[in-house]
């Protein structure tokens, strides 16, 4: 692959969970329906807007059903690469580093089960990451009710220091409603470097990859986020109460349209 400045980045696209509160143990997460289409062929489609040069999905639960499904979509520039353990969002996104081992251009992250992210919200971003010449980039959103979400935490001069896990958070950090949409961009030597250097010292035993940015922060590489996604588009699905509030939204932007 090329590595000119401008060209556009390769995405990778989480797609291994299990979906436990989903209630349907025969389905991948990512599989869940949203008029008429899984949640995997909504992110796709935005996706493939920004005409990526590449798109590395990274399957577990139910992988086979997956591939095949997407494979039936006709999209020309995916691979597929196999997290075997649920091991966290970093060791998910370190299962795509074979597929980009000769690859030094930028990487965008994004979740599978994140159906309503627009395109034009990833335009905005990318094109903001451009314009501050940031090394690292993370989408975020204010939130009417933070709960369940990863918080961004700044300074008093609104600097951007971390991303900390809500089962992480003290009590003060837990009253920021500045959240994590779990969009990242970067280059491909800074994400897989700083990935090596990530620790399952956590509640969860997991390796996150939100600790990237106080890794990349300690090497002084320029980290920026970007508060540049309404809080409605950012939400994912990980119960049928969730799936209900997305489709709720989803039919309000419709009619919108």
């Amino acid at each position: 692959m090329s590595s000119e400045k401008n060209q556009n980045p390769c995405i990778i696209i989480l797609a291994a969970g299990k979906g436990k509160r989903m209630n349907n143990p025969s389905l991948a997460k990512v599989m869940a329906t949203l008029d008429g289409k899984p949640l995997i062929e909504h992110v796709l489609i935005e996706a493939n807007k920004l005409l990526p040069e590449k798109i590395i999905i990274v399957v577990g639960h139910q992988k086979d059903n997956v591939i095949d499904y997407v494979q039936s979509l006709g999209f020309s520039n995916i691979s597929f690469v196999e997290q075997k353990e649920q091991l966290g969002t970093g060791h998910a996104v370190n299962q795509a580093r074979s597929e980009l081992l000769n690859y030094d251009g930028d990487i965008l992250i994004l979740a599978g089960d994140v159906p309503l992210l627009s395109s034009e919200t990833l335009i905005n971003f990318i094109e903001n990451h451009k314009k501050n010449e940031s090394d690292v980039s993370v989408l975020t959103a204010l939130a009417p009710n933070p709960y369940g979400y990863g918080r961004i935490i700044r300074d008093d001069e609104g600097n951007f220091i971390k991303i900390v896990e809500e089962k992480d958070a003290s009590e003060d950090e837990q009253k920021e409603n500045e959240i994590n949409s779990g969009v990242f961009l970067l280059k491909s030597d800074l994400l897989f470097d700083s990935l090596q250097a990530v620790s399952n010292q956590n509640s969860q035993g997991e390796y996150y990859l939100t600790d990237i940015i106080e890794i990349l922060k300690r090497k002084n590489v320029k980290v920026y986020a970007y508060a540049g996604a309404e809080f409605d588009e950012l939400q994912g699905v990980n119960s049928p109460e969730n799936l209900k509030k997305v489709e709720e939204f989803y039919y309000i932007g419709k009619s919108k349209k």
